[in-house]
């Protein structure tokens, strides 16, 4: 399902989003990249995707130097409006045109694994090119084989504020790709988008990174405290640029 993103990633499934990220979650992941990415006083961190820059504005005002690019126009208008001074940029994430320029960067939120099995490793090598030497790089994905499968639900259903969310979700088993139907349901519209998410594994993860000059150095437990294990509810991976 090629280009999805550039469809689904607006309006409704925006505010979505906006009302699942509560400020408690926001706090605690960005706690979470804090001490995971080593920062320290001015950092200049690159948020890749930002959203509408939930953990970017955070960090701003904690003093590092951002730099958030996204897809969604939407979200980085609503960025630009924030009271920080921080780079907001309309972009893909794997078009990423710097060289040996930042302390650290991040990718949350599940959106690492919207990338195929050739996007990935690429992006991956983009990421290494524009941190400095010993720069670290951390991700977040419910979409690591080890937590997504043994704990599957095919169709679930979210309520969200004022809205209602179906997800309905197919396992490509040849391509280890979900194909995942979304359905909001708000003031009696009805909308259905398509997403596509792959699955790695921690040990495919852990090559992709090594083979793009990225150390892996720590693997715990996205939504649950403790080292990352089988069932895990997400994986939170950190490593650094050799």
């Amino acid at each position: 399902m090629p280009n999805w993103q550039s469809n689904f990633f607006r309006g409704v499934a925006l505010d979505f989003w906006r009302l699942a990220m509560t400020p408690e979650i926001t706090a605690t992941e960005v706690q979470f990249l804090e001490r995971a990415l080593a920062i320290a006083p001015g950092a200049r961190l690159l948020d890749v995707p930002c959203g509408n820059g939930r953990h970017a504005i955070e960090l701003a005002r904690r003093g590092c130097r951002i730099t958030g690019i996204d897809l969604a126009a939407e979200y980085i208008e609503e960025a630009r409006h924030a009271p920080v001074d921080a780079e907001w940029i309309v972009g893909d994430m794997c078009d990423l045109p710097w060289s040996d320029t930042f302390d650290g960067a991040y990718c949350m939120g599940n959106s690492f694994c919207y990338l195929d099995r050739d996007a990935a490793p690429k992006f991956l090598h983009s990421i290494a090119r524009c941190l400095k030497p010993g720069g670290r790089f951390a991700i977040a994905t419910g979409m690591a084989a080890e937590s997504i499968l043994p704990t599957l639900q095919p169709k679930r259903w979210h309520r969200t504020g004022d809205i209602l969310t179906l997800s309905e979700a197919r396992y490509d088993i040849a391509e280890a790709r979900f194909d995942i139907d979304y359905t909001f349901i708000r003031g009696g519209e009805i909308e259905t988008r398509p997403t596509s998410s792959y699955v790695f594994t921690v040990a495919e993860l852990r090559r992709m990174h090594a083979a793009a000059g990225l150390e892996p150095i720590e693997f715990s437990a996205w939504g649950a405290d403790g080292p990352y294990r089988l069932g895990s509810p997400g994986l939170l991976m950190v490593s650094r640029k050799l």
